[in-house]
């Protein structure tokens, strides 16, 4: 027998060998049929939830233990909602002193930002380094400048998420990767 783990349960999954009669490998096509009309079924009643590893304590987290990645199509999961639009963030990272200074600056990667159950950014990485401390200093000021966001939300309670923005940055123009 195979083991298959889906969410919590444990499903067990006969295995077929060459030397089996057709009678057995008839039964065995009706078992494999039904665990996978299981699986599919277990599979679209099933719940994503995306716990996030903290490894340093940060303050202002509602429960380090229970900081969530949100995925808004898996049932009862709501995103944090940055508290201006995606083009004006775009724009505000364009205006950046450092971006003005330095019109040849290439970037391409990741802004990972904390938010707490009260909807406070409590915490701001760049994720792959750029390499420029200035850049990252002016990036996560202006992140946590924005004010409250809307904080994210899993089975219709306020809990601590995070979110990432993918940036791309190029002869100065910030794109949204």
């Amino acid at each position: 027998m195979a083991k298959c783990l889906i969410g919590n349960s444990v499903i067990l999954i006969p295995v077929l060998t060459i030397a089996e009669t057709s009678k057995t490998q008839t039964k065995m096509k009706k078992i494999i049929l039904i665990t996978l009309i299981s699986l599919v079924t277990l599979g679209a009643s099933a719940q994503l939830e995306a716990r996030v590893e903290m490894t340093e304590n940060i303050e202002g987290v509602c429960d380090l233990q229970n900081v969530y990645a949100l995925f808004p199509m898996f049932g009862d999961q709501v995103e944090a909602v940055c508290p201006i639009t995606k083009e004006e963030l775009l724009k505000r990272i364009s205006e950046l002193q450092f971006i003005k200074d330095n019109p040849k600056f290439k970037y391409k990667g990741s802004i990972n930002v904390i938010i707490n159950c009260k909807g406070e950014v409590v915490d701001c990485k760049i994720e792959k380094d750029s390499k420029n401390p200035e850049f990252n200093k002016q990036i996560s000021e202006l992140i946590s400048s924005l004010g409250n966001w809307e904080a994210g939300k899993l089975n219709k309670k306020e809990v601590d998420s995070s979110k990432f923005f993918y940036i791309k940055i190029k002869k100065g123009k910030v794109t949204f990767d």
